[in-house]
C-alpha cells in the first residue's frame, strides 16, 4: 500500500535575509522527504515566513496568515513578525505554532509535530545548493544575523537580536557550493553587512586550511576567488566603505554601493541616531567616484520623521541634487510598535508625509533618468535573467535583481525583415540564449527606470 508523501505549502514575505531563511527551511524540508506545494489545496499544512519591519509589512503578513488559514486551515508562522507572538495570536488564534526569525530548528520541530516526515532515500532528491526562491543563476548569501546599531526608527535588533556573524569558513563553503550548482551572482546580505566580524573581534577562522581574518574585506577578497559576480547590500556608512570601494576598483567586487543614508538634515539624523555629517558624505561620494568611475550608488531615505521641518526636508532635496545618486528608494516614516522614535515629539501629519514623499520621488526620478541617459552608448557585460517572446531581460553590474531596473534587448518578430537595421536580436539567436548566460551589449536607449540594448558581440554562455 502506498503512503501519501507529506506536503508543505510555503509563503515567503519580506527582505532577502528572510528569503535566505525560507530557502534553508525549504531545503531542509526537501532533504527530509517532504513535497513542496504551490497551492493551498494540495498542502497538508502551510508555513508563512513573515515580515514585521513596518506597519504595511505587518498588515501584509497578517493578511497572508489569514488567507492561509481560510484556504488550508493548518498554518505555522515564522519570521520577524513571529517575534511578536501575541500580535499574531490576537489576530489568528488558530495558528498551529509561532516561531521568530532565523529559527530553522524550531520551525522544523513544529512541522514534525504536526506532519511527521516519511523519509525515503529514493525519492528525497535535493538539488545542489538546496532549494532556492531565486532563479538558479543568482542567490542571496547571508553572512550575519541581527544588528548592533540603535537607529530609533528600526526594531530589527529587537526582532533578530544583536549582530551574530557566521564563521567565514562556513560562508565560503556555502558560496562555493552555490557556484558549483550554477550560481553566477552572489548577493551578500546582512542587516549591517560592513560590520561583519565585529562581534567576533575579527578573530581568525579557517577555510580549506587557510587562516582568514573574519572581516568584510577579507571575506570579499576570498569570495572573489570563486569567479562570479559579487554584490553587497545594506552597507552602513562606516569609514571602511573606502576599502570596499578600492576592491570595486580592483574588479573583485561589483562597483555597486548600497548605502542607506536615511536623511540629510543633521538634526534629523541625530534624532534617528544615524551618522550626521552629510557634507562629509558628499566629499566621500566624490572621492569614491574618482577612485571607481564605474560606481553605481543606491540609497534609501525616510521622509516625515518626527520633528522634520520644511527646512529639513529642503536640505534632503538639496542633497539629492548634489549627490546625483543613481538609484533611490524612499518611504514615509511609519510609527512601528516598539520603535524608540515613537516617543519623539513633532509627529508629522500623514498627508504632509505623502506630499513630501511624492516631491522627493519626483526630484529623484529626474536625476535617475538623467543618470541612465548618460549610459547610452556604453558597452557592458550583462547577466540574462529571463526571456519571453518580446525581450531578453538582463542586468549589468549597475542593477541588482528585484529592486533596480533591467536591461532589455528587443527580440525581432518572426516576420520582421527590419531586425538587422533595428538591431533587435533575431529569433534564432534568442532561442539559444538562456537565463544565466552572459552577454556583451551596447546600451542604445534609456527611460526613467530601464535601459535598452543591442548585442555587441556573439554571446558568452
Amino acid at each position: 500500500m502506498s503512503v501519501a508523501i507529506p506536503t508543505v505549502g510555503f509563503i515567503s514575505l519580506g527582505c532577502p535575509k528572510a528569503t535566505v531563511d525560507s530557502e534553508r527551511i525549504l531545503s531542509r524540508l526537501r532533504a527530509e522527504g517532504y513535497q513542496i506545494s504551490g497551492s493551498y489545496e494540495h498542502a497538508d499544512l502551510v508555513v508563512v515566513n513573515t515580515c514585521g519591519f513596518i506597519d504595511a509589512a505587518v498588515e501584509e503578513s497578517l493578511e497572508a496568515i489569514g488567507e492561509a488559514l481560510q484556504e488550508n486551515g493548518r498554518v505555522i508562522v515564522t519570521g520577524c513578525l513571529g517575534a511578536r507572538d501575541s500580535v499574531i495570536r490576537a489576530h489568528h488564534p488558530k495558528v498551529l505554532a509561532v516561531t521568530g526569525p532565523d529559527a530553522l530548528e524550531e520551525v522544523m520541530a513544529a512541522i514534525h509535530a504536526e506532519l511527521p516526515p516519511q523519509h525515503d532515500p529514493f525519492t528525497d532528491l535535493l538539488p545542489p545548493g538546496g532549494l532556492k526562491l531565486t532563479p538558479r543563476h543568482y542567490a542571496y548569501l547571508k553572512i550575519a544575523e541581527g544588528c548592533n546599531q540603535q537607529c530609533r526608527f528600526c526594531i530589527i535588533p529587537q526582532l533578530r537580536g544583536p549582530l551574530q556573524s557566521r564563521p567565514i569558513g562556513a560562508i565560503v563553503d556555502e558560496a562555493a557550493a552555490l557556484v558549483s550548482a550554477g550560481v553566477r551572482e552572489l548577493l551578500v546580505v546582512a542587516q549591517d553587512t560592513a560590520a561583519y566580524g565585529a562581534d567576533l573581534r575579527y578573530r581568525t577562522d579557517f577555510w580549506q586550511g587557510r587562516p582568514l581574518q573574519q572581516r568584510i574585506d577579507t571575506l570579499v577578497t576570498t569570495l572573489a576567488e570563486l569567479g562570479v559576480w559579487l554584490r553587497l547590500h545594506y552597507i552602513y556608512p562606516y569609514p571602511r566603505v573606502d576599502d570596499l570601494v578600492a576592491l570595486m576598483a580592483e574588479g573583485k567586487l561589483l562597483p555597486y554601493l548600497d548605502l542607506p543614508l536615511q536623511h540629510a538634515s543633521r538634526p534629523i539624523l541625530r534624532a534617528m541616531q544615524r551618522p550626521g555629517d552629510i557634507d562629509h558624505t558628499l566629499r566621500r561620494i566624490e572621492q569614491w567616484r574618482r577612485d571607481c568611475p564605474s560606481l553605481t550608488l543606491r540609497s534609501t531615505f525616510i521622509v516625515g520623521f518626527p520633528g522634520e521641518s520644511e527646512a529639513d526636508f529642503e536640505l534632503l532635496l538639496q542633497f539629492l541634487q548634489a549627490a546625483q545618486l543613481d538609484r533611490v528608494g524612499a518611504f514615509a516614516y511609519s510609527a512601528i510598535a516598539g520603535a524608540a522614535a515613537n516617543a519623539l515629539p513633532g509627529a508629522i501629519d500623514e498627508a504632509l508625509k505623502q506630499e513630501r514623499l511624492e516631491r522627493l520621488l519626483e526630484v529623484q526620478s529626474a536625476i535617475s533618468a538623467d543618470r541612465l541617459q548618460q549610459r547610452v552608448g556604453e558597452r557592458c557585460q550583462v547577466l540574462v535573467d529571463a526571456i519571453d517572446d518580446t525581450f531578453i531581460y538582463a542586468r549589468s553590474a549597475a542593477e541588482a535583481p528585484e529592486i533596480d531596473g533591467v536591461v532589455l534587448l528587443p527580440i525581432a518578430a518572426v516576420d520582421d525583415e527590419r531586425a538587422a537595421s533595428d538591431a533587435a536580436v533575431d529569433r534564432a539567436t534568442a532561442e539559444e540564449i538562456a537565463a544565466g548566460d552572459w552577454l556583451e551589449v551596447t546600451i542604445t536607449a534609456a527611460d526613467e527606470h530601464d535601459l535598452y540594448a543591442e548585442m555587441a558581440t556573439p554571446r558568452v554562455a
